[in-house]
């Protein structure tokens, strides 16, 4: 077809004017991403997982529908690290968050960070947990890449106090989970009316002791055994917030109940997402942080809890939901971890990954049901923080930087705020490559150092996953290399550790 002059400059002019008037192409075509994870709550503590009391319809939904993590890890056995593993694709102690109250630095690259400069709308909720958020923090959600935040700088309970963008805490009337999502959905919408794709990192408060729950809530776990009451543990008192001893049987009752409303808070995200037309292209990723407590524990069959190298301190729920590209249910029990969220995320929204190491993959093979083996292993390593006696501590970032202002129950040092540190780390020496630590490889779990008799261990997960059998003795040639391939990870991990990635 030909057309003259007048005629195409008048069709020009007319493609400017849609150019103009038009959302961008990429709130098509880019997914949406929503980045869930609770607070201590550990594997076995989901339906879908087969617990006998716990009811989560919502998780067990997406379960059946989406693709479920049957090998989900956390990073790290405690929340600070793994936190930072979902941000930066990277293994905490290559930054020196070694333990929760730890700080992130603030040359990391954040999933936040990559999807901001993708065009997309960012926002955290919720939990944050490192360093303090408010706004001269230089390790704040705004400093880490996010356009706008309502977080508290670690856990909260009902009716929690939190800080919009780094101002002073302000007290929200409610349940905690239900908060952050009303939250999260204000935001979406106004990502949609600057016609953004949106990435929304909610980190829920829940179910961290002490435990608390709304009657309603609560009234589900009226019945849980009498066998529970028997058992006493230890956890913070919310009237005091010093420690307590109480019934395992009344703190299961309240810790379920807020799981059970953070279940609910979620399928109040997913409703708005149905109802909005924007669950089909939004990728909605759930994990738990780390294992269940030791106030928490019921009945499990894995070994160990929070805190610990075993499955039960760093195996968690794990879900994806996209149901543009995940269009028939999965399960997968290929390994993954927190740490390839980041990778994952990147490669989905056609972003370059940092040019530093990373410890996590791009999972999207395994999304699209092409991955039936993990490529590379997973590392996982406590650092131990008892060799920084012997080194001159200097601080990486000033202490009145580090600083808390969001207050929470639980007392630390007779305080209800929490401070972080971090220290320059400029070299490395032997004691530095000690702690419990795990390479985790084509279902073989070398375990190391995990409690003071315990030595060197073996576990086939495939047969043993409750790592119940230490066949180390029995596969000496497997050990000597999954100990090479691990000593091999630390030595990158501590060249990151002395800053060699930011230079």
């Amino acid at each position: 077809m030909n057309i003259d002059r007048p005629n195409l400059a008048l069709v020009l002019s007319f493609l400017v004017i849609l150019a103009v008037l038009l959302p961008p192409a990429h709130t098509v075509d880019r997914p949406n991403i929503i980045l869930l994870m609770g607070d201590d709550h550990g594997w076995e503590e989901t339906g879908y997982n087969g617990h006998a009391y716990l009811q989560t319809p919502v998780l067990d939904t997406m379960a059946a529908t989406g693709l479920r993590f049957d090998r989900f890890y956390s990073a790290h056995p405690s929340c600070s690290p793994t936190r930072g593993s979902v941000l930066t694709g990277r293994h905490p102690n290559r930054y020196g968050t070694f333990a929760p109250n730890w700080s992130v630095r603030p040359e990391e690259i954040t999933i936040a960070h990559l999807l901001s400069n993708a065009g997309y709308a960012t926002g955290h909720f919720g939990k944050w947990h490192l360093g303090p958020v408010k706004t001269e923090s230089p390790t704040n959600p705004g400093a880490m890449g996010f356009d706008e935040w309502l977080s508290h700088d670690n856990f909260f309970e009902l009716h929690p106090i939190l800080s919009r963008n780094g101002g002073p805490p302000i007290r929200f009337e409610g349940e905690s989970s239900e908060i952050i999502v009303d939250e999260t959905i204000r935001f979406i919408s106004r990502a949609r009316q600057s016609h953004k794709p949106f990435l929304a990192v909610v980190w829920f408060g829940s179910p961290h002791e002490p435990y608390s729950g709304l009657e309603e809530d609560l009234a589900l776990y009226d019945n849980l055994p009498n066998r529970y009451a028997d058992k006493t543990v230890t956890l913070t008192s919310n009237k005091t917030g010093l420690p307590i001893k109480r019934p395992l049987r009344d703190v299961l009752r309240e810790r379920y109940a807020e799981i059970t409303a953070m279940d609910r808070a979620i399928g109040t995200l997913r409703n708005y997402l149905e109802r909005e037309d924007l669950r089909d292209n939004t990728l909605l990723w759930y994990n738990g942080d780390n294992g269940t407590p030791s106030s928490g524990v019921a009945d499990t069959q894995l070994r160990g809890l929070k805190g610990t190298m075993y499955e039960g301190g760093i195996l968690v729920p794990g879900i994806i939901e996209w149901p543009a590209r995940i269009t028939t249910p999965r399960q997968s029990d290929v390994a993954a971890v927190t740490s390839d969220i980041l990778p994952t995320v990147a490669a989905i929204v056609g972003q370059p990954t940092p040019h530093r190491p990373l410890d996590g993959i791009n999972l999207e093979l395994l999304i699209d049901g092409a991955m039936t083996s993990r490529p590379t292993p997973l590392f996982f390593w406590s650092f131990n923080i008892d060799t920084l006696a012997e080194r001159v501590r200097e601080p990486y970032i000033s202490a009145n930087l580090q600083k808390g202002t969001t207050p929470l129950v639980k007392l630390m040092n007779g305080l209800s705020i929490r401070s972080f540190q971090n220290f320059h780390h400029r070299t490395v020496n032997a004691n530095d490559f000690s702690g419990p630590r795990v390479i985790l490889d084509k279902g073989y779990k070398l375990v190391i150092g995990a409690a003071e008799d315990s030595g060197t261990e073996l576990f086939d997960l495939r047969d043993d996953p409750s790592e119940t059998n230490n066949i180390a003795e029995r596969e000496p040639a497997l050990v000597e290399n999954l100990e090479t391939q691990l000593q091999e990870w630390q030595k990158s991990a501590l060249r990151s550790l002395t800053g060699a990635d930011y230079r």
